[in-house]
């Protein structure tokens, strides 16, 4: 798998994030100034570690399946991301409730919820024997600095935003699984 598809997985998983990370920037409205970079920066780091730490734990679930299911691995690698990519696409436009807290009480359960998909995605890198370490530090800091960027935004522009980045991610992230599985079809070769 490419840098580029990794990067590609890394901003899809990253879109709930980027919008809880709006919808945190929205609630503090206009009582953050002078400070608002400085409290970009928690959800960011919230956000990128739990999406780089969660892919990690599911590869080394991931590799151990991998003897297992080797002939059917590039569905599997399809499936799961299809299946996140339209949860996504289905939860899109939802409203978020959570307060303005940016507290660990507040943003651990947050950061949990928002970083399920990439176990999922840690555990068909797994199969597919991706390079874990880079993976997860390329996801962690794309989800970092868009869950920043969403903060900002979120504080700036309103809500108008957050469904059309769950789309986009739903989108991108079925789209790699369908490239995952015409590749191992060997009905494309990119």
């Amino acid at each position: 798998m490419s840098l580029i598809e990794i990067f590609l997985i890394g901003i899809g998983l990253s879109m709930d994030a980027f919008a809880v990370s709006i919808c945190k920037g929205l609630h503090y409205g206009d009582r953050i100034d002078e400070k608002k970079w400085k409290l970009s920066l928690v959800p960011g780091f919230y956000f990128g570690l739990f999406q780089a730490l969660m892919p990690i734990i599911g590869f080394f679930l991931g590799e151990r399946l991998q003897g297992k299911i080797e002939a059917y691995d590039h569905w599997v690698a399809f499936v799961l991301l299809a299946c996140i990519g339209f949860g996504m696409i289905k939860e899109s436009g939802k409203e978020v409730k959570d307060d303005p807290d940016m507290g660990p009480k507040a943003m651990i359960p947050l950061a949990v919820a928002t970083s399920i998909d990439a176990l999922t995605v840690g555990v068909s890198f797994g199969i597919m024997r991706v390079n874990i370490w880079l993976s997860a530090l390329l996801i962690g800091i794309t989800t970092f600095i868009l869950s920043g960027i969403g903060f900002r935004v979120g504080n700036t522009f309103g809500s108008r935003f957050k469904t059309g980045a769950e789309v986009l991610g739903g989108i991108i992230l079925i789209l790699i699984g369908l490239k995952i599985l015409l590749e191992h079809l060997e009905i494309i070769v990119l």
